[in-house]
């Protein structure tokens, strides 16, 4: 990770010597976006921090460990074809999960889900690119989440 700093400064120090203007104007727009969206982000951090503090790891694990690694496997992937969450959002909730003793292949399928299928965005969708399209395509994603989430669980050894 130290090496992706040290480029980043180096870039930025290139960029600085060859254009200072554009180079000040980029810094202040991205200020002006990490402002924008801290907010939110921090918002949707505590909530999920304050959730997951409720809900003892004894729960999270019953159900979506491996004892019951089915309801677990179809109760995420409703739940994240269904949510509408952020990938910067749901990447450090998974990691989160993951230490609580939730399997990899429910995280894969959430995840995948979340990212691939959406029901929420539906209308929106279906208004662009017609119906029968919208519907194929969160089917096929649906499907692709599955296949990857149980190739997720065979090669972590949590399936079979």
């Amino acid at each position: 990770m130290q090496y992706f700093y040290l480029v980043t400064i180096v870039l930025l120090l290139i960029s600085l010597i060859k254009d200072r203007h554009k180079t000040v104007a980029a810094l202040k727009t991205a200020y002006r976006h990490f402002i924008k969206i801290c907010r939110p982000f921090l918002f949707m951090i505590m909530l999920i921090s304050v959730s997951l503090y409720f809900v003892p790891d004894s729960l999270l694990t019953e159900y979506l460990g491996k004892k019951n690694m089915l309801v677990g496997f179809i109760s995420t992937s409703l739940l994240g074809s269904v949510i509408l969450m952020p990938g910067f959002i749901a990447y450090p909730l998974c990691g989160i999960l993951v230490k609580k003793g939730v399997t990899y292949t429910i995280i894969s399928v959430f995840t995948t889900t979340l990212m691939m299928v959406g029901v929420l965005s539906y209308p929106v969708e279906s208004e662009y690119f017609g119906r029968k399209i919208t519907i194929i395509r969160n089917l096929l994603s649906y499907l692709i989440a599955i296949v990857i989430a149980v190739i997720t669980g065979l090669i972590y050894g949590e399936l079979f």
